[in-house]
């Protein structure tokens, strides 16, 4: 009896096919999406080959968990009052259920804005505004605008509860579809995301699927239970914490290079490791996600070269060979030719370096800073955002990590520059890979059972 878990991807869909009585991973597989067609002829085809890899003719199946981000996954936007704030909360709701974040605005929208949002066409939105008791205005008047507008997607409205009842009559009077949540910074010191969090995942299920055609593979999966980002954050949670009967690996951080984004994980609240520190801004969440749209290895192959320049790109990779390749050129031929394959030498030294590159500011921005600042009374050391520094794991998935010739390479550029010494990144990590794409099945297994799913995964990750 397996238990299959299966992603439907942008441009694979992948099944992983376990045996939890035995807690192994029997088989993976996987298939080209045909989401512009019929999304159930990639997943048949994934099948055939998981019945053909297993040897077993009579084995049977009993659980089917799935995820998915094709067809561009979940669009969002996000609406807040204070960039600072209201819209870095919103930020972190609709990042940590998963969702691709298309744009974010603040303060009163304006008419050029409003406009925007529409031409973006995104697939849900996230309306916030105001602590509890604080300002009702901002999000009163964004709402006005939002019922004049064309836009037809679900509207989470997640603000001040002195005025939430009022924006969803407005918005629901002028015929969308909302639901109302709990306030995402209920005070000025304390962020409350978990709620938008889960009915994001709500609407993705009862209505997004559908829209996006998934729901062809209904009948044979059944519910697409989540985007395939929050089965990954979901996983690494469940990896750190661990459960009341199996321990978890704690603080760890996790790295997901892709073709368009590079993404990054880290479980771990990420105080203030010495006393004299003192923590600025609204903290971060203990999940928190990031997803770097700039820095695509395929896709965004010309930025991650503006950003980090030749030099730069090419230090650690000039000892290996000598690269005979003009990089605008290059980069600017994979971004059009985003399912390139490297054919030489050259070509796979080139992505190491485009992916190593990634990393490094990828974890540069995730991670919290330090600050000196001198008063009267002397130093003082101010952090924004979270401490990495003694996070003791960094794991790396995706493509290239789970099947290049040096993921420890790649991995390395997370880890503390000593030429960066205010970017509190890890200092003395232990590096993972997961070859098997094992954090989204965990995260999808932890559904059913989490202890099952955290030994797995403890099982699968094979350390560099």
């Amino acid at each position: 009896m397996l238990t299959l878990t299966i992603d439907f991807g942008s441009t694979y869909t992948k099944i992983a096919a376990f045996d939890l009585e035995a807690e192994t991973l029997v088989a993976t597989v996987q298939s080209e999406t045909t989401v512009n067609s019929n999304i159930v002829t990639g997943l048949d085809n994934a099948l055939a080959q998981l019945k053909t890899v297993i040897k077993e003719k009579d084995f049977q199946i009993g659980h089917m968990l799935s995820s998915s981000s094709a067809a561009g996954g979940l669009r969002m936007i996000a609406i807040g009052l204070t960039k600072a704030l209201t819209t870095k909360a919103a930020q972190e709701a609709v990042l940590g259920a998963g969702a691709k974040l298309i744009a974010t605005y603040s303060h009163k929208l304006n008419p050029g804005e409003i406009r925007e949002i529409e031409t973006k066409s995104p697939d849900l939105l996230l309306l916030s505004g105001g602590t509890d008791g604080g300002n009702e205005e901002s999000i009163m008047q964004n709402a006005h605008a939002l019922a004049r507008s064309s836009l037809q997607c679900p509207i989470i409205i997640a603000g001040n509860k002195s005025a939430a009842s009022f924006v969803r009559d407005i918005l629901e009077n002028a015929g969308k579809y909302t639901e109302v949540v709990e306030n995402i910074l209920p005070d000025l010191d304390r962020m409350n995301i978990e709620p938008a969090r889960n009915t994001i995942r709500e609407i993705f299920i009862r209505r997004i699927t559908h829209a996006k055609g998934l729901d062809k593979a209904k009948d044979i999966v059944g519910d697409i239970i989540m985007p395939t980002p929050m089965a990954v954050l979901r996983g690494a949670a469940l990896l750190g914490k661990g459960t009341g009967d199996e321990e978890g690996w704690g603080d760890l951080l996790v790295v997901d290079v892709g073709g368009a984004t590079t993404d990054v994980h880290s479980i771990g609240f990420g105080h203030p490791v010495h006393s004299s520190t003192i923590l600025k801004g609204l903290p971060d969440p203990h999940d928190k996600r990031t997803v770097e749209g700039d820095l695509g290895i395929r896709y965004n192959a010309p930025s991650i070269l503006e950003k980090a320049g030749e030099k730069e790109i090419l230090k650690t990779i000039e000892s290996k060979t000598f690269i005979n390749i003009n990089l605008d050129t290059y980069t600017g031929y994979l971004s059009r030719h985003v399912a390139h394959v490297p054919r030489n030498r050259e070509e796979t030294l080139i992505d190491l370096a485009l992916a190593r590159t990634a990393v490094e500011i990828a974890v540069r921005r995730h991670a919290g800073r330090i600050e000196e600042l001198y008063f009267p009374t002397g130093k003082v050391n101010v952090q924004y955002g979270k401490d990495l520094t003694g996070f003791k794991r960094i794991i790396g998935t995706g493509g290239i990590l789970a099947h290049g010739s040096e993921p420890y390479m790649i991995l390395n550029a997370a880890g503390f520059n000593p030429s960066n010494p205010q970017s509190l990144c890890p200092r003395s990590p232990e590096f993972f890979v997961d070859n098997d794409y094992i954090l989204f099945a965990g995260g999808l297994l932890s559904e059913i059972d989490p202890a099952k799913a955290l030994r797995l995964m403890k099982r699968y990750l094979k350390p560099l």
